[in-house]
């Protein structure tokens, strides 16, 4: 009897065992997940894009006249002064060489501007004969009006015939003037670039910078003909920096001229403080890397802070405040997912998570503000897993 009863004892446990290792094969494990406190922060909205710096006042040097232009005499980075630093010179052109057809008409031309000078001497001193006759005709007929014996009409004539005879002389001088023109003329057609003054060192236009500022480009270095409005150099104020940024336009929309701005990755150790002085009003099409055509707009900042190892054309990151809140509640963007077209998080609750349906506001990259459904204090899933639900076991992971 006492055996039957060890054996039945025996079974009992073996029984139990196998029920409690079944039941301990099929319980609930937790699921691990990473959680984050619900706090009540300061929180800011930004958009945050890459930019450039430009001065904002920029001088372009240009030609004014065609003319050979000398070999620039400034190099970027060079400080200048304004109104007495020479930035280059231009020389007159050398005239264009001459073809022996060419040449023999300037030479038939040139022959016949001299001749043209000895038919107009010729014609002077003719026109001289002629008023030193009339002037001895004169006097001999002022001796005789004296006498009475010449009337006074033929002593008018004879004064007025003494002026005319002046009046030829004056215009054969001035012919003679005309003629010695058209000479050099026909003799200056015929000149060829001298070889002792190849750049006409004689004479020059200097092309002097505009501002007290600094030399950013040289477009024209070596000697060269140019033309007018050809540029030279571009100067600027190195001190004098704005920076711009292309905004998708989505982004423009919300920044305003005076919106605040940090300047940041620039190379320097500290942000530097900005605000938008100005969004264009027109946007262009932009292709991205990716190949996307984008419309971009473009937003102009004053800097409030500078440092002197920024110049012009730096890339710089900015990001500009577009909302800010100094107290709001917030939750980490990463805990947020959507069911039915609402927000919802996974709220941890005494070693179970809760679905909770919230209400966000304005969203950041990292954090979304809450208006309603969640308080300061609580414990939310970050990054959910697809089979985590409502009323599942969670432990924290370590």
């Amino acid at each position: 009897m006492r055996s039957i009863w060890i054996k039945r004892g025996g079974l009992g446990l073996v029984a139990a065992a196998v029920i409690a290792g079944f039941a301990w094969a099929l319980r609930e494990e937790p699921a691990f997940v990473d959680m984050v406190e619900v706090t009540a922060a300061p929180m800011k909205v930004t958009i945050r894009e890459e930019g450039i710096t430009r001065v904002r006042d920029i001088y372009t040097v240009s030609a004014p006249i065609a003319g050979h232009l000398t070999r620039t005499v400034v190099n970027e980075g060079d400080v200048v002064r304004a109104n007495d630093t020479v930035v280059a010179s231009i020389h007159p052109l050398d005239p264009p060489l001459i073809d022996r057809r060419a040449e023999a008409e300037l030479l038939a031309t040139r022959d016949a501007a001299r001749a043209g000078v000895g038919v107009a001497e010729i014609e002077l001193q003719r026109a001289q004969s002629a008023l030193k006759l009339a002037e001895d005709e004169l006097a001999r007929t002022i001796k005789l009006f004296g006498s009475g014996f010449v009337s006074e009409s033929t002593l008018q004539r004879l004064t007025n015939e003494v002026d005319l005879r002046k009046t030829a002389v004056d215009a054969a001088k001035a012919v003679i003037g005309l003629r010695n023109a058209e000479l050099a003329n026909a003799e200056a057609r015929l000149l060829q670039p001298d070889p002792a003054d190849p750049t006409g060192e004689s004479c020059c236009v200097n092309l002097l910078a505009p501002i007290d500022g600094t030399v950013l480009a040289v477009m024209a270095r070596s000697e060269q003909a140019v033309v007018p409005g050809t540029k030279v150099a571009e100067i600027g104020n190195i001190r004098n920096l704005e920076v711009a940024v292309d905004l998708l336009s989505a982004d423009a929309v919300r920044i305003a001229p005076a919106t605040r701005a940090q300047i940041s990755d620039w190379g320097g150790d500290r942000a530097l403080r900005a605000t938008v002085r100005r969004v264009d009003p027109a946007a262009f099409t932009k292709v991205s890397a990716l190949g996307i055509e984008e419309q971009r707009v473009t937003a102009v900042l004053d800097m409030d802070d500078t440092d002197a190892r920024l110049g012009h054309g730096y890339r710089v990151f900015v990001e500009m405040t577009v909302w800010e809140c100094p107290k709001c509640v917030q939750v980490p963007i990463g805990a947020l997912f959507r069911t039915g077209g609402k927000w919802s998080v996974f709220v941890a609750d005494r070693g179970r998570v809760r679905q909770a349906e919230i209400e966000i506001g304005h969203m950041s990259e990292d954090a979304a503000e809450v208006l309603a459904g969640l308080e300061p204090g609580l414990s939310v899933v970050v990054h959910p897993a697809d089979t985590l639900s409502d009323g599942d076991l969670v432990e924290r992971r370590n």
